[in-house]
């Protein structure tokens, strides 16, 4: 039996990681590295200089083993590669991150950024993410067919399997869209709002609204139309 290893950004205990966890568990042995809280944004950083810490804890799933971490998402999967899972894993599998993972926001993303970390270990790696809905039917529809057919598929150096799940309830779901490319357009409109304090410095905080308006081909305008999007990306090589 394969062995895989799943991480994510949004914390150990997510209903994200619990779903993806379950659905893995039928298909291979499953060991979680997750980290103990959100660590959304943090892109591929790592612990060079610092030290984190790592601990088993129970997890509601039988035959499931988890770690929580204090580090990074690509933390989690470097130890939980090189430290944790005996003999290493065969594959690993990002997410269900709470919210998309598309277009040029893939380069803030601490879900791709731990996709990429174990594509750099040499692993198999899928990406999954679905809109921040309380709406999982397609996910829960699609996710085993798309995991399993993906685990089959070859990769070059350094990429990663992407799938984004739109939040429209399963009636409306138009079906699976591979291929998709990443839109490399505007994906923000945003602004710092500034506000003076007492003591002399600025506090920033980013104001802005979501430049949807994806193109044909494109993972973004893939789930605009209620498509699951399956897609190949590419890190730097």
């Amino acid at each position: 039996m394969c062995k895989i290893m799943l991480t994510n950004d949004d914390g150990i205990f997510t209903d994200g990681m619990e779903r993806l966890a379950r659905t893995a568990s039928e298909v291979g042995e499953v060991w979680i590295v997750a980290p103990d809280s959100e660590r959304s944004g943090k892109s591929h950083a790592a612990s060079f200089h610092n030290s984190f810490e790592a601990w088993e804890v129970d997890y509601p799933i039988p035959g499931v083993r988890a770690f929580a971490c204090t580090g990074t998402p690509a933390d989690c999967v470097r130890i939980g590669l090189l430290n944790i899972v005996p003999g290493s894993a065969d594959f690993v599998f990002s997410g269900i991150n709470y919210g998309y993972n598309v277009a040029t926001d893939l380069q803030y993303s601490a879900t791709a950024g731990a996709a990429f970390e174990a594509a750099f270990q040499r692993k198999h790696v899928i990406a999954f993410s679905e809109d921040a809905s309380p709406v999982h039917e397609v996910t829960d529809r699609y996710l085993k067919e798309i995991m399993i057919e993906l685990m089959d598929k070859p990769l070059g150096d350094n990429q990663i399997w992407n799938v984004n799940f739109p939040s429209c309830p399963l009636v409306e779901c138009r079906g699976i869209l591979r291929d998709r490319t990443t839109f490399l357009g505007e994906f923000y409109k945003d602004h710092y709002k500034e506000t003076p304090l007492e003591n002399g410095h600025i506090s920033y905080v980013v104001q802005g609204v979501r430049n949807w308006e994806g193109e044909e081909g494109t993972d973004l305008r893939a789930i605009l139309d209620n498509y699951v999007s399956v897609g190949v990306v590419n890190n730097i090589s």
